[in-house]
């Protein structure tokens, strides 16, 4: 139990800047299990963002707590995901070979690519998440838990697909001179189950409300598969700031794929 509570707060320091204990460091054989633990890392981020739109929903608009609870969720990340969501539109929209494009990717400063697909991520994830909070009518527990477990899908599962890559394809930088060194050299039976039991347990809780919703995996997951393809193509791999991207997208996909299911189906 010790040696996992380590593994868990290595994965809760990598991921976000909520303080771990100071014993807890990067350590290569702890970080190489961390991947288990990654996709309830995102129930925490998921927990504290809803909690910064329940509590703002009392004074404010739906609109603007949803806004504050994006920011929330960024400053608890760090920006994590968002940044490498960035570099991967610098590096692939302004690179045109291997070489090219990591070295874009590792650069830390934001080109016109990444500006530009931050800001329609920002305003397509806003809107999407705004009318998903609007399907529920907060005037209940239930409701209110329900919204409560969108919230914590979304970031569950979305991680799920990110860190699923690294199950199937190999790690693009041979040097490892990536801002995000490889986050698992390898893999047991523990890292893929612990990922896909929590990556997929708030999405079966809230779709027994409606079951409907377990359809929703479909949808991230086929995007991640097209992700991986691209970027096996272009780099050979992935890297960190491509599971960043993955995260990224496939949590608005999710937002996006719950409003088609809830009108039409």
């Amino acid at each position: 139990m010790k040696k996992e509570l380590h593994i868990f707060f290595t994965s809760l320091m990598f991921y976000t800047r909520i303080p771990c204990p100071k014993n807890i460091d990067h350590h290569p054989d702890y970080l190489n299990k961390a991947t288990r633990y990654f996709p309830l890392i995102g129930w925490i981020v998921g927990t504290i963002s809803f909690l910064a739109f329940y509590l703002s929903s009392f004074f404010l608009s739906t609109e603007t707590a949803v806004i504050i609870a994006l920011i929330i969720s960024v400053l608890t990340t760090g920006a994590f995901h968002e940044d490498g969501f960035a570099d991967v539109c610098d590096g692939f929209g302004g690179g045109w070979t291997k070489e090219k494009i990591l070295i874009i990717m590792k650069d830390s400063a934001i080109g016109a690519y990444g500006a530009i697909g931050l800001v329609l991520l920002f305003l397509l994830k806003f809107k999407l998440l705004s009318e998903s909070v609007s399907l529920f009518k907060a005037d209940n527990a239930i409701a209110l838990f329900q919204i409560f477990l969108l919230f914590i899908s979304a970031h569950a599962l979305s991680r799920l697909a990110a860190i699923s890559i690294i199950f199937t394809h190999e790690y693009s930088r041979e040097d490892a001179s990536s801002k995000s060194k490889p986050i698992a050299k390898e893999n047991t039976w523990k890292e893929i189950l612990g990922s896909f039991f929590f990556g997929l347990i708030p999405l079966l809780v809230l779709s027994y409300f409606q079951y409907q919703f377990l359809l929703a995996v479909i949808p991230v997951f086929v995007m991640r598969y097209f992700l991986a393809r691209y970027f096996q193509k272009w780099i050979d791999g992935y890297t960190g700031d491509c599971l960043g991207a993955t995260q990224q997208v496939c949590e608005v996909i999710y937002y996006l794929s719950i409003l088609l299911i809830w009108k039409f189906i």
